[in-house]
């Protein structure tokens, strides 16, 4: 793992966003399920248990991903990263909305684009030499 950022970055922040989940559901109690607003995680965070549902998925796939091989981790750091990515610029739009039903707030947006940024980073460039599923 330690040759690999792929594997590096997704064991890393999977085990952080399995943190973050399940902190998440110290400060959500009471919150309806799909809330569009939800409690402050570490004070900056608006999280409502979906979200830490989510959070808990994330980490989960990351993790999984970095402690089994390159490919795997290349793969989910990616995919992870690209959704990251479009949650960070639609959570802009929809946040004041029926719509944030993952209780979403600016400072969430920043830390899903800064994600998406390291995540993509990472995910498309490092790791070359690993060829991908897709055939010829």
């Amino acid at each position: 793992m330690r040759t690999s950022p792929n594997r590096l970055i997704a064991t890393v922040f999977g085990a952080v966003y399995v943190l973050v989940g399940l902190l998440g559901f110290a400060v959500t109690g009471g919150v309806g399920f799909i809330a569009t607003q939800g409690e402050l995680l570490l004070g900056i965070f608006e999280v409502n248990p979906l979200h830490n549902v989510a959070h808990l998925l994330i980490g989960a796939a990351l993790l999984i991903a970095g402690l089994s091989n390159v490919t795997a981790a290349k793969a989910t750091n990616s995919t992870i990263g690209a959704v990251y990515l479009l949650l960070g610029i639609v959570g802009f739009f929809i946040a004041s909305t029926s719509l944030n039903i993952l209780a979403l707030n600016t400072a969430d947006h920043f830390l899903h684009l800064a994600s998406a940024i390291v995540l993509l980073g990472v995910g498309l460039t490092a790791d070359k030499m690993v060829r991908s599923h897709a055939t010829a």
